[in-house]
């Protein structure tokens, strides 16, 4: 389950509907019944937050937001979209420690597990949306 309050329009979520998972993007909030709304590949549709599922932040969800990987000379592997930038220690799945940063703001291990939570550090740093665009 996602936290209402964390959700922004655009943000990346499975949607579970009749036990299945459905990846989707939000396209709206409804704040005074606290509702979602989530457009999957089959359609759109409200949903309450207890059916709404973050996706894990993985190697597999960077390159679907089309970020290009780069193994430096230290080991250490650079995950680049634009002038945005991410760091890990090694191609291993553990996005657990890691910097970002853009321009001149510079995040040490921002404890981001989820793709919708990177989209909104991105938007911080950004002022853009992070999508797969």
């Amino acid at each position: 389950m996602i936290n209402f309050h964390d959700i922004k329009v655009g943000d990346y979520v499975q949607a579970e509907y009749e036990g299945k998972l459905w990846d989707g993007e939000v396209i709206g909030l409804q704040h005074d019944q606290q509702l979602v709304q989530v457009l999957t590949d089959v359609q759109d549709f409200w949903f309450e937050p207890k059916h709404l599922f973050p996706i894990p932040l993985s190697v597999h969800a960077l390159l679907k937001l089309n970020f290009t990987p780069t193994r430096g000379e230290n080991g250490k592997v650079k995950y680049m979209k634009g002038a945005f930038r991410i760091e890990i220690e090694s191609l291993a799945t553990d996005f657990s420690q890691f910097d970002m940063w853009y321009r001149e703001d510079r995040r040490h291990n921002p404890h981001v597990k989820y793709v919708h939570e990177l989209q909104n550090h991105y938007l911080e740093m950004t002022k853009v949306h992070l999508t797969n665009n």
